[in-house]
């Protein structure tokens, strides 16, 4: 390069031009000459890598060489030659001016991190979304770990950026960053959390994309619709999202619905408050009465056989009737809720099936039904659930039951 300047400038000198003058003049046409060949070499280079691309892509079966072509990865390869080209020619114009050329060198290189940067971005962008057409990872969090790699390209870059620019070599800037270890931990600390938080996620398989879960610290209520290193998206019901910090799926509790739809059946878990004054023992003409209904006659037929042989049997008084064994209407009732729930269509019949009697309280006894759903779509069971309770409040009087309400008083006026 130093010869060829040489030879420039004797030119210029023998057309009667002042030696400075044609020594700048000479370093001024190389640097334009050498700035529109390194371009056009850019642009060839360019156009044959895409083109070559393109023509993989069209042969190839998998969708990671499109999604690169899509991710301006050839274009980030093209620019490796004429980097090196600049490097390696640009500065030795200016062998003069050392400082000039020292700046000029330090300028290339940052510029040349930055490129590299933006390349491997390019690059992990395109893992990242060809990752995610891969069924077996469609519900990993596979943002989180390509953030990482990121996060330390960045960091790379950026200590490599100051290394230079300082006149330090990359080395030695890395062994002095253990003094400020503690600065960097804290200012990372969420990263640090998250990119932790996600490894347990994954391996503990905690939560999937697509999971429904509840979160109500967070008033989260939805589907998980991405898992990032710093964040949990969640599609609530009302279509609104909610962000939660993906470190609080380790540090608090949370319920996955993913079991429930993965298993048979959705659970139907809820109760009827009986008022405890309108619970009797049944008279034969109730027994007579009640036996109409189809459901449970047979059962009331049986077990009043059974009832009444034990009675004759040990010679109950029944002048009372509270003596000896008896039907009560609460009993009878549980036992009808039973049989429909056990007849209903939509319920599992392979899965538990349990009318129950909880604790009594102030506000009755509660009559609860436990069973599963086969149907786990959100609108179809709330819809078997409002069936099975409508036709139960509906029977309760059959029964000569009521249902505990809280009673309302109201002022009268004078």
């Amino acid at each position: 390069m130093k010869h060829i300047i040489e030879l420039i400038v004797q030119l210029l000198t023998s057309w009667g031009l002042p030696a400075n003058v044609a020594t700048n003049l000479s370093i001024t046409i190389l640097f334009i000459g050498l700035t529109i060949l390194i371009y056009i070499i850019d642009l060839i280079l360019k156009k044959i890598i895409r083109a070559t691309f393109t023509k993989i892509a069209n042969k190839s079966k998998t969708d990671f060489d499109d999604i690169m072509l899509a991710n301006r990865v050839p274009s980030s390869i093209a620019q490796i030659v004429p980097f090196i080209l600049t490097y390696k020619l640009i500065p030795n114009l200016f062998y003069d001016f050392e400082k000039l050329q020292g700046f000029i060198e330090k300028t290339i290189l940052v510029v040349g991190i930055a490129l590299t940067i933006w390349g491997l971005r390019n690059i992990l962008n395109s893992i990242k979304i060809y990752l995610k057409t891969l069924n077996f990872l469609k519900d990993k969090p596979v943002d989180s770990y390509i953030q990482v790699f990121m996060i330390f390209v960045w960091l790379t870059g950026v200590f490599a950026t100051v290394a230079i620019v300082s006149g330090i070599s990359f080395l030695e800037f890395i062994a002095g960053l253990g003094t400020i270890s503690a600065i960097i931990i804290l200012i990372f600390r969420d990263t640090i959390l998250g990119f932790v938080a996600s490894i347990q996620v994954s391996i503990n398989d905690m939560v999937r994309i697509g999971d429904w879960i509840s979160f109500e610290k967070f008033g989260a209520d939805g589907d998980v619709i991405e898992i990032n290193l710093a964040t949990v998206k969640v599609q609530n019901f009302d279509n609104t999202i909610t962000t939660i910090p993906t470190y609080a799926l380790i540090s608090d509790s949370f319920k996955n619905w993913r079991g429930m739809d993965e298993s048979k059946g959705r659970r139907i878990k809820r109760s009827l408050n009986i008022r405890m004054e309108s619970i009797k023992n049944l008279t034969q003409a109730d027994i007579l009465k009640i036996s109409k209904i189809q459901l449970i006659s047979e059962y009331i037929l049986n077990r009043s056989k059974d009832i009444n042989t034990y009675n004759e049997t040990h010679a109950v008084d029944k002048s009372l009737l509270i003596n000896g064994r008896n039907l009560t209407n609460i009993g009878v009732f549980r036992k009808y809720m039973e049989t429909f729930i056990e007849q209903h269509s939509a319920i599992n019949k392979e899965m538990m099936i349990m009318v129950r009697q909880l604790q009594p309280s102030a506000q009755g006894l509660p009559i609860e039904i436990y069973a599963f759903s086969s149907d786990k779509r959100w609108a179809n069971y709330e819809f078997i659930i409002a069936d099975i309770f409508d036709h139960m409040i509906a029977s309760v009087n059959d029964f000569d039951l009521e249902i505990s309400e809280t009673p309302v008083f109201t002022s009268l006026k004078k």
